[in-house]
């Protein structure tokens, strides 16, 4: 007897079973996209931002965004991703269309979702062995673009289209037949790509002002250099460290403050390395080399050079900078710098600086002490807003 077959498959579900969810899943990559762009921004002008998926080390948006690897062609990682999802929901309006007959964009919208997927995969990699660090928010665009990947597979399956190669050519020629608007749209598309790529906004980079002759600096009683008012209404202590992207965002936005208020507001700098070598709180290797930059500041102040080195290594901000990158601009030597380092002198200053923070309770970069106070991460602005209105 021929044996019975319990699995006979059933007809197809309707298309629109398949289309929807895939319209729905572009949307949530839409969505996706533009939190990530806002709050990218948001890292870079926002003083006091923090995104909620900034968790810890290890799971922390945050520090993605912060990473040069959130720029491709000029432009923000996000920014592509509306850019992409727009275009992809743009081609499923098309897919929709009666004339499509459930087979025709699919094979496009497949080739499409698939370099998205190559791109998560690319992504994914540079957070685990470069940053370090993961984006939940990106790891949700990441299970989108393979989910799309997915359904456009199985829909090309399912409605039987034609081998691969042909099917694209058969897509292109549909999307011909609606020329009179798929060829604007995709010339708009094209135009705003290139625009972005030559001129959108570099917000991610960030600078002080620069020092002029009219700057004011000095020296406190007890050796720490300052910049700003001579005799201040609000004097800031900062505690910050080199390799720390929330101190050289707020250290930049203090020294343009100070620069548009120079008879009313001071820095003052002070060294914090969250760096194990140095550190004593610090129990594990962080910010490796913070320790480093510190004593090249340090140096840097025993030749009248320290803003000028501060401004630098802020910008750096990263621990593998040969030394000719710091002392060549600022005139200095390096046999100057190794025959300081010898002797001690500059570490003592550093710990000395790390003692300080300790006694105060500082845990974290950046902190601020103003008169008994000490606040971390950011400033109030009434505080900074009553000194500048007195």
């Amino acid at each position: 007897m021929r044996a019975r077959n319990f699995f006979k498959q059933g007809p197809p579900l309707a298309y629109g079973w398949y289309f929807i969810p895939v319209f729905v899943i572009a949307l949530i990559g839409f969505g996706d996209s533009i939190y990530l762009a806002v709050s990218h921004y948001r890292n870079y002008v926002d003083m006091g931002y923090q995104s909620f998926c900034a968790i810890s080390r290890s799971l922390n948006c945050d520090t993605v965004s912060q990473s040069p690897y959130s720029i491709f062609l000029n432009v923000p990682v996000p920014v592509w991703g509306i850019f992409g999802y727009g275009f992809f929901l743009f081609l499923l309006g098309v897919a929709w269309h009666p004339t499509a007959g459930r087979k025709r964009v699919w094979t496009l919208l497949f080739v499409i979702s698939l370099a998205f997927s190559v791109y998560s995969v690319v992504l994914a990699l540079i957070s685990s062995y470069l940053i370090r660090s993961y984006c939940i928010m990106c790891i949700l665009s990441y299970a989108v673009n393979l989910a799309l990947l997915f359904y456009a597979w199985m829909i090309r399956k399912r409605f039987g289209c034609e081998p691969f190669a042909s099917a694209l050519v058969l897509d292109i020629r549909h999307l011909l037949n609606f020329k009179k608007t798929t060829i604007p749209v995709a010339a708009v598309f094209g135009v705003v790509g290139l625009a972005m790529m030559l001129a959108f906004p570099d917000y991610w980079h960030l600078s002080p002002p620069p020092l002029s002759a009219q700057t004011r600096t000095g020296v406190t009683a007890e050796g720490h250099p300052w910049i700003g008012a001579q005799h201040p209404k609000l004097e800031i202590v900062e505690f910050t460290d080199y390799m720390c992207f929330q101190c050289k965002k707020m250290h930049f936005f203090l020294r343009r403050l100070v620069d548009a208020h120079p008879d009313t507001l001071r820095l003052v700098h002070r060294h914090f390395p969250m760096d194990h070598e140095y550190n004593p709180f610090v129990k594990e290797p962080f910010h490796v080399g913070a320790g480093k930059l510190s004593l090249i500041a340090l140096y840097a102040q025993t030749q009248e050079k320290f803003w000028e080195a501060n401004d630098l290594l802020f910008t750096l901000g990263k621990a593998d900078i040969k030394l000719k990158d710091v002392l060549n601009p600022l005139g200095l030597e390096v046999t100057g710098l190794a025959d300081a380092l010898e002797n001690r002198g500059l570490e003592r200053v550093l710990r000395q600086d790390i003692h300080d923070g300790l006694r105060i309770g500082i845990t974290a970069t950046p902190c601020y002490v103003i008169g008994d106070y000490a606040y971390v991460g950011t400033i109030p602005a009434n505080i900074i807003n009553e000194a500048i209105r007195r």
